[in-house]
């Protein structure tokens, strides 16, 4: 069997990171397992720009900004194993993959990071009724049909979901010569960063309709239109808001889902309102030395957020396996997400072990204007940082100092709330 100081399973951006990160602080023996025939994961059929404005100050496109981490990860001469597939990874951090070349084979890890990322959810998963004919895509799906196969899905499109996908596909599917009719989203508000709505649908006059989803799909071998309805507050449908639009196409883009499967089978914790694993302030899951960062922990919403906690994971993977982490002291404070806050990662943190400022990153359930995110310390509120509009599309972070925390050493809870400012 062999052996290696710290496995990374996926060589999208995440693992990419988190390689380059664990080498900088002192790890020798790194391997990436990747499933794919390339490094770089999702990010080379994103050919659209608007990556890396955070992490290189500049604007790149998806292929770019991976190019970029591909790059340093070859310079520090970090080993990765490409089309290769990762079966099962045991709580002593054995782990089993399979490629052409050697079959199934095992290797020992120190210390494992998982960063699979996500991947969509299916039309199985909503219930649509009708037939199922050609044209029903995800919107993932398209992308690497046009993007990287040279193929277009159909020429009339309609697209239900408003995630991110979904909106740069609106755009892209019409500057490849498509009509892309509407946009239907079942939630009173979009899923997508603000700023895609505006230069993907508002940009080439393409509706966004909010309430609404898909009630009937018409066609039996290729699709011819679909029906969309008003939706109630509940999100069933109002009889007699039926509207009909002919397409050849149907692009979803109903949210994604964290790749978990490994981490399940391995024992990890799985926090419910993410699907990703429960994670510390060293982004590690409930099995020692197994960190998890990027998609497959939470959804993200930029790319430059999964390459810092990535790095984060890097650093404090490099850590545990020079035996440099501090033991922690008991259970560690936890964190509550309260009032409109859905999650937070981490979601316990140890302050002995923390670095000097924790990056604690949640969404919000709903749209929120003119409101303040507040941070308990047990009964007493200690920050408040006031944010013209919130909304569930876009991720929040606040900042924890570990020196604070350690003048509070009988702190229990931190609660994180929206709390409406007064008019």
């Amino acid at each position: 069997m062999k052996a290696y100081d710290l496995v990374i399973v996926g060589g999208g951006p995440a693992g990419l990171a988190a390689a380059a990160a664990a080498r900088e602080n002192g790890i020798g023996s790194i391997l990436i397992l990747e499933r794919d025939k390339e490094l770089g994961g999702i990010l080379n059929q994103c050919i659209h720009n608007g990556f890396g404005l955070h992490t290189f100050k500049e604007e790149l496109t998806g292929p770019e900004y991976a190019g970029r981490f591909i790059e340093i990860v070859q310079n520090l001469q970090i080993e990765y194993l490409l089309n290769t597939m990762v079966m099962n990874i045991s709580p002593q951090k054995v782990v089993t993959a399979m490629n052409r070349e050697e079959g199934l084979f095992e290797i020992q890890a120190k210390a494992v990071i998982l960063a699979m990322g996500c991947r969509e959810r299916s039309r199985g998963a909503l219930n649509i009724p009708g037939y199922r004919p050609a044209g029903v895509y995800s919107a993932g799906t398209a992308q690497r049909l046009v993007n990287m196969e040279g193929y277009m899905p159909g020429k009339e499109v309609v697209i239900l979901g408003s995630g991110d996908i979904g909106l740069i596909m609106a755009r892209r599917m019409t500057l490849e010569g498509a009509k892309v009719k509407v946009v239907a989203e079942l939630m009173p508000y979009s899923g997508g960063l603000k700023r895609n709505i505006v230069q993907c649908l508002d940009d080439f006059g393409i509706p966004l309709k909010l309430s609404h989803t898909v009630v009937d799909i018409d066609g039996k071998e290729r699709l011819k239109g679909v029906t969309l309805a008003k939706v109630d507050e509940m999100g069933k449908p109002i009889p007699g808001t039926e509207e009909y639009y002919s397409c050849d196409t149907l692009l979803l883009s109903v949210g994604l889902i964290p790749e978990n499967e490994l981490s399940r089978d391995m024992g990890a914790e799985i926090a419910l309102v993410t699907s990703g694993p429960v994670v510390n302030e060293s982004l590690e899951t409930s099995i020692e030395g197994v960190f998890a960062c990027g998609n497959v922990l939470h959804v993200h919403d930029l790319v430059d957020f999964v390459s810092e906690e990535a790095k984060a994971a890097g650093r404090n993977a490099a850590g545990y396996i020079k035996g440099e982490r501090k033991r922690a002291d008991g259970k560690g404070i936890r964190l509550i997400p309260e009032d409109g806050v859905r999650y937070t990662v981490p979601s316990c943190i140890h302050p002995e072990r923390m670095e000097d400022k924790l990056t604690l990153r949640f969404r919000v359930g709903a749209v929120y204007k003119q409101a303040s995110i507040v941070v308990y310390f047990d009964d007493e509120a200690v920050m408040k940082k006031k944010r013209p509009i919130m909304a569930p599309g876009e991720m929040e972070e606040i900042r924890l100092e570990k020196e604070k925390l350690m003048a509070c050493p009988n702190l229990e809870n931190i609660t994180i709330r929206i709390e409406k400012e007064e008019e």
